[in-house]
């Protein structure tokens, strides 16, 4: 074991420069007392009443509520209120952190090795002990081939796992590990995220109907296209938590019939809402709105594997310098987003750069640029292109039929004609991942390090890098800053990897950062809003 100064450095820069008090602290001690604090304005809540039932409108459709296998935000929002992981997310003071959930205690032994003190007496919902045994397992099932988890890449280096002793576990790594802190948390259906292993064996592919957790809420029944419930966990491990007694969500896939329920005051929140409604809703006084912008980037996407774009960075540039984000911003997102200029987004502490405005770094709208990349670009004169776009609201941010309206008649200033065609989600997925497009629009969501919101996405190779997109120096940057725990190393090869990627080969035009918005009847008290996109019931109740 190093030496105490070095072992607060190497936890100190693990937790990418959030504090070592944070990152180190016992759960027990932040759990009740930091949940339990207050709503978005910081008000401390009087006594909250224990008992009753919050509907939600959920418009966000879940795949599974099996955390290791899930692809949907919409799932993970209902994930975080049945399982917990090893670390949890914690937003104080406008910075986001790390900090211990299931384990009472993390500890770095060096920059490869980490110690977690698990909380004891802590129970699945049904019964089985969640200690050290049931951790290991639980970890070592996302890495398994022969589970084929699409989160397994959190754990590729994972060298092994060690029960100490029955509330002690020690997890090692071959190499180390960034983006360890985020993996190991539970709120986004991680490789932290701690399952029961008598259940799953139990229920084998239908687990995921069948979830259990250790929890603040339990599964009671999932009405396919009506209804998910949970009900309230009486042996959950935080002290006084949580105090409703169930929760309804309602499964409502058209949002203006969820913004109707919600202003009539049928269900008690909605979880996700498009831009062109949030007036409306700020409008009502019966609400409350939280949110902000996310760990998020929207984006245009052009397909590097055929067409035009496939050969030309010259072409790709021109798109991408062609496009004014303040009108993106202004008309597609209704003021609720920001103008990006390269995937790394506000809540990632440390690593987003403030004034990258001003910086000329990553890619802005200039249009004379933009003409004399089009000049160079290897094909002349007018270009028919076809550019896939969702028919209406979808969870991802993307650009959707209204930015693609908007982006046409910019693209049309450098000679690209663009064909239209709208289709719904399930569609747009399938011809994406066929690469059947010369454009199309995403956007990555609930993203917390940069790691997260570039490697899977862009290196060569990778399942989401669907606009076939390979630069070797570029994974390099990206690889090595992965095994870096020095948070200022780390920002140094991600700036220079964007650099690349935004300036050079421009696999995609970056659109904006969005706001991420959850809406709440002014009876629901003791939302902990953080920034990545939960539905967090902990500390919920009502009046």
């Amino acid at each position: 074991m190093h030496d105490l100064e070095l072992k607060q450095q190497l936890a100190e820069r693990l937790a990418l420069d959030l504090g070592r008090r944070d990152f180190l602290r016992g759960g027990a001690a932040m759990g009740a007392a930091a949940l339990a604090a207050g709503t978005f304005t910081g008000e401390a809540l009087a006594q909250p009443k224990r008992g009753g039932t919050i509907k939600w409108a959920h418009i966000v459709a879940p795949d599974t509520l099996d955390p290791h296998f899930t692809g949907s935000l919409g799932a993970i929002k209902i994930h975080n209120n049945i399982y917990n992981g090893l670390l949890k997310v914690s937003y104080e003071g406008g910075k986001v952190s790390f900090v211990p959930d299931l384990a009472e205690k993390w500890q770095m032994v060096d920059d490869k090795t980490h110690v977690f003190t698990l909380r004891p007496g802590v129970k699945f919902h049904n019964g089985d002990v969640c200690d050290a045994a049931a951790v290991k397992w639980s970890v070592e099932r996302v890495k398994d081939p022969a589970v084929a988890s699409p989160h397994s890449w959190m754990v590729a280096d994972l060298a092994g796992i060690d029960v100490v002793d029955p509330l002690t576990v020690r997890i090692r790594y071959a190499k180390p590990f960034a983006f360890f802190p985020v993996a190991m948390t539970g709120a986004t259906g991680r490789a932290g995220t701690i399952v029961s292993r008598s259940a799953v064996e139990k229920f084998g592919k239908d687990f995921g109907r069948n979830p259990v957790g250790t929890g603040p809420f339990r599964f009671v029944q999932w009405k396919e296209n009506e209804m998910i419930e949970l009900e309230r966990n009486p042996d959950y491990f935080e002290k006084g938590l949580p105090y409703l007694d169930k929760i309804q969500i309602v499964l409502i896939k058209e949002p203006t019939s969820a913004v109707a329920a919600v202003l009539s005051g049928q269900v008690d929140g909605m979880d996700a809402c498009p831009f062109q409604f949030m007036s409306q809703l700020r409008a009502n006084k019966n609400l409350n709105i939280y949110g902000d912008v996310e760990g998020n980037y929207a984006f245009l996407g052009m397909n590097m594997k055929r067409g035009p774009f496939a050969d030309d960075p010259n072409l790709r540039l021109a798109v991408a310098f062609a496009i004014d984000r303040a009108t993106i911003v202004k008309q597609g997102y209704f003021g609720d987003a920001i103008a990006a200029y390269s995937p790394i987004s506000p809540p990632m502490t440390g690593f987003y750069d403030p004034n990258i405005a001003k910086s000329g770094r990553g890619q802005f709208f200039d249009l004379k640029k933009a003409q004399e990349y089009r000049a160079k670009a290897k094909t002349k004169g007018d270009i028919e292109v076809t550019y896939i776009a969702t028919e209406s609201f979808t969870s991802n941010g993307g650009s959707g039929s209204r930015n693609a309206q908007l982006i046409i008649p910019m693209l049309a200033k450098i000679g690209i004609k663009v064909k239209l065609e709208l289709m719904d989600r399930a569609i747009l997925t399938k011809r994406r991942n066929a690469g059947e497009f010369d454009l199309y629009d995403e956007a990555w969501q609930a993203d917390l390090d940069p790691d997260e919101t570039i490697r899977p996405e862009w290196v060569t190779g990778k399942p989401w890098n669907y606009v076939g997109y390979s630069n070797p120096e570029f994974d390099k940057l990206i690889n090595e800053a992965s095994e870096i725990v020095d948070r200022d190393k780390r920002k140094k090869l991600y700036y220079a990897a964007e650099d690349i990627m935004m300036q050079k080969d421009a696999p995609i035009a970056i659109l904006a950062h969005t706001k991420v918005y959850k809406i709440f009847n002014k009876r629901v008290e003791g939302f902990k809003y953080v920034p990545v996109d939960l539905m967090n019931m902990h500390s919920v109740s009502l009046k």
